[in-house]
């Protein structure tokens, strides 16, 4: 039993889970606080009832993320701990911080606008969602920092075999950061919108207050197209900088095995990773050097050249990533990015038309649609991090370095099985409670639900 492969197991399984809660709490709480902020200024007590019930299913949300996020803390210490020895001085600052200002921040007020409502002024308690809001970006900005110093190592110096802060600044001026944040920021609006959307669509198939999620689609539509158009836009300039920072990482995102000028982009490709090549690919001649430039003219480097390159610089090993997981996670992320912007734009379209919103099919895809921004996230981290293989920390420690040289396989197998069965009965629980409180109990009328509020 491979505890290198295991614990990378352990490792994505839980990560994965855990960033499904992510994107979707840093966009719901800017969205129930942009819904509260118009009933303040409105006074109309429809965005009163939207903020309500769309911040339930935020608060299930959060606790989900919570809990599944310790987990993470917990493997640095036990499965990599040669890793953490080697990189804490610069990795536990950001983390220390996002603990202790971001999340502390975010959970207090928090649960000052759960017990709040009949307590503080309006205007006060919706103050309190924008804290909520703004804590949960600054704690993303926290993580993506620790991960662009494994992605980009700045700012560091070498001491007695371990790497020790030397610029903070350069940290926090990292330009993969610069690059990932607005990725990740915008990703989760996009989530956040097509998840409202979602259930909002799948409520009114059934027939259930209609006042609120026709208001409510109208106001993700906006709000899921924005995010779409976004992240594809810095999607896009990202792609461009990993070019030149992590040159194999996009080489093999491409299954460009041959330097190519132009390079053509390979739609599909049959990919024989044993023998480096390619036994069948579809191309748009001049496309990749297009993505990569901005011109249909221009050099991009293939897998074997940067494999040369790599060799000379760090020495003798193989530096090519799984190449196969690369093309195709890439392809399902821009393929799911795809159908978001094109269902956000018809769902902006059709709940703008007095009967759009009766329009079936159009609910029933929406419905399904709560899935593609999930597929995107999760393709995009799988690329970020196959994609950086076999380095841990990019051309410093190799993933072999940074496992823990006192884990025994067996015991990493034993606690990747109980995470997944742990992990399996919480999505269950996830599941029940979104459906629970996110259709089941909406089945009251608009007027009953108007006295409430």
């Amino acid at each position: 039993m491979d505890v290198v492969l295991l614990s990378r197991l352990q490792f994505g399984l839980t990560t994965i889970y855990h960033f499904f809660f992510v994107p979707l709490t840093i966009g719901l709480t800017l969205m129930v606080a942009i819904m509260e902020t118009m009933y303040v200024r409105k006074k109309d007590a429809s965005y009163q009832r939207m903020a309500k019930f769309w911040g339930k299913l935020l608060l299930i949300n959060f606790a989900m993320g919570v809990v599944t996020g310790i987990v993470q803390e917990f493997q640095f210490g036990m499965n990599w701990s040669s890793y953490s020895r080697f990189v804490g001085d610069i990795f536990g600052a950001p983390l220390a911080i996002e603990a202790l200002f971001a999340f502390f921040l975010e959970s207090t007020f928090l649960g000052i606008w759960i017990f709040g409502w009949d307590k503080l002024k309006p205007a006060l308690h919706a103050a309190c969602m924008w804290i909520v809001a703004i804590a949960s970006s600054v704690s993303a900005f926290w993580i993506l920092l620790a991960n662009s110093f494994m992605q980009n190592p700045v700012g560091y110096v070498m001491n007695n075999g371990r790497a020790e802060m030397e610029s903070f600044l350069a940290l926090l001026t990292n330009e993969h950061l610069l690059h990932q944040y607005p990725h990740v920021i915008t990703g989760a609006w996009a989530t956040a919108g097509f998840f409202v959307l979602g259930i909002s669509a799948i409520n009114l198939l059934g027939g259930k207050q209609k006042d609120l999620f026709r208001k409510s689609m109208k106001f993700a539509a906006v709000f899921a197209l924005v995010g779409s158009l976004l992240v594809a836009m810095v999607g896009h300039a990202q792609g461009q900088h990993l070019v030149e920072e992590q040159p194999m990482k996009m080489a093999a995102a491409e299954a460009l095995w041959h330097t190519e000028d132009p390079a053509g982009f390979a739609v599909i490709a049959a990919i024989d990773e044993e023998n480096g090549e390619n036994t069948f690919e579809f191309v748009i001649p001049k496309m990749l050097s297009f993505m990569v430039y901005n011109s249909f003219e221009g050099e991009v480097k293939g897998i074997h050249d940067i494999q040369a390159d790599m060799t000379a610089k760090y020495g003798e090993g193989d530096y090519i990533p799984p190449v196969t997981v690369c093309f195709w996670s890439f392809r399902a992320m821009v393929g799911a990015g795809g159908l978001m912007i094109v269902l956000a734009l018809a769902a902006l379209v059709l709940t703008r038309k007095e009967n759009g919103i009766q329009n079936g099919l159009l609910l029933k895809a929406m419905g399904l649609g709560i899935a593609l921004p999930y597929i995107a996230n999760s393709a995009g981290w799988i690329l970020a991090e196959m994609g950086r293989q076999p380095w841990i920390v990019y051309g410093l420690q190799t993933v072999y370095e940074g496992v823990s040289a006192s884990v025994s396989g067996t015991e990493v197998l034993i606690s990747l099985i109980g995470f997944a069965a742990v992990y399996t009965v919480l999505a269950v629980v996830d599941v029940y409670l979104l459906a629970k409180f996110g259709v089941k109990d909406v089945a009251i009328s608009d007027e009953a639900a108007v006295k409430e509020v």
